[in-house]
């Protein structure tokens, strides 16, 4: 249910709307918008009476929220989501660049991959410090060593870091030290971890699930902005097909879907979609054309030594290419790529 409240409400109509939500046992969620303050109501089991609050003095309407999932909806939020990341900025006209190599193995390769994806114009740095493997005997990440060099690299290049957290256990290590925590594909239903990176205090990247419902990708977003969390920016990173000439299938019709019935940032992960380099350069387009927010791009200097995803990674000069092909279509699309962050 969404209360919307008239334009010449007063704090004090609005407060009166939250105490009203809480004294039924019912979460609120004040939504400011450009004209008028909107009060989301969430944690209802059954129908709750819209006459309740359309009696609250400064109250215009009391709206039925159709879809399953609330606060992601363009219902309860008609305007995009636009929030910074220790000075990023994702959402609106701005096209996102995240890059950087698929795992953190040494500060020496992750300095000098962060250093050449900053001078092509990234504006955050990815790296893995925790590894989901489908394999035990793979390599699983070096852990909170990974994490203490991406703060050093982070120090030598102002790139923002975002790294996956893959449990509750190292939730709390991961957003000491990342700007920005990601929630990866094999995560996206672990509700537990949803919920406690919705109260962590930094904003989340949350990846689709390889087999997940637009609806079912929506309402894990809807478990992290229930703890509070505004700052969630969508990923997605291709589903599993029966094709077999890529390593999954980057579905493209998701990110126009997705941006037509949520105010959330969405950004495409062309990299895990391809599991072929020669293929992220026309998905990275494919994706920024029906309207992704931004992309992920895993960067090596060496692919062919790489501990994880080799087949994967652009060289830094592939990279640096994809970029300007980037700023180019960005005209195009009468949106822009900002400069990356100066150290």
């Amino acid at each position: 249910m969404l209360v919307v409240m008239r334009m010449d409400a007063g704090p004090e109509q609005v407060d009166g709307v939250v105490r009203k939500v809480t004294q039924r046992g019912l979460k609120a969620h004040p939504i400011a918008g450009a004209q008028r303050t909107a009060i989301g109501i969430t944690g209802n089991i059954g129908v709750v009476e819209p006459v309740l609050f359309e009696s609250l003095p400064g109250v215009l309407e009391v709206i039925q929220v159709s879809h399953p999932y609330k606060l992601v909806s363009r219902e309860f939020k008609p305007e995009n989501t636009v929030f910074e990341v220790s000075g990023v900025r994702i959402g609106g006209p701005d096209l996102l660049v995240i890059a950087g190599p698929c795992s953190v193995e040494s500060y020496e390769q992750t300095l000098g991959i962060a250093r050449a994806v900053k001078s092509s114009g990234a504006h955050m740095l990815r790296g893995g410090a925790y590894k989901p493997r489908t394999s035990p005997y793979s390599f699983q990440g070096l852990g909170k060593e990974g994490l203490e060099i991406l703060a050093r690299v982070r120090e030598e290049t102002g790139l923002p870091v975002v790294t996956e957290a893959l449990d509750i256990d190292v939730l709390d290590l991961v957003s000491e030290y990342a700007d920005m925590v990601q929630i990866g594909a094999r995560n996206m239903q672990n509700f537990t971890l949803l919920k406690k990176a919705g109260r962590c205090g930094r904003p989340v990247l949350l990846k689709r699930g390889a087999n997940a419902t637009i609806d079912e990708f929506l309402l894990a977003a809807e478990y992290i902005l229930d703890q509070g969390n505004e700052k969630v920016v969508l990923c997605e990173r291709g589903i599993r097909t029966f094709a077999d000439h890529t390593r999954n299938t980057l579905d493209v019709a998701v990110i126009p879907a997705v941006k037509q019935i949520s105010h959330l940032p969405i950004i495409a992960d062309p990299s895990h979609a391809a599991g072929r380099r020669d293929k992220v350069a026309p998905l990275s387009r494919s994706a920024l054309a029906v309207g992704s927010d931004g992309l992920m791009i895993e960067v090596h200097d060496q692919p062919h030594e790489a501990l994880s995803d080799g087949n994967q990674a652009l060289l830094p000069d592939e990279f640096s290419e994809l970029m300007e092909s980037v700023r180019s279509l960005a005209q195009a699309l009468e949106r822009r790529v900002p400069n990356s962050i100066r150290s």
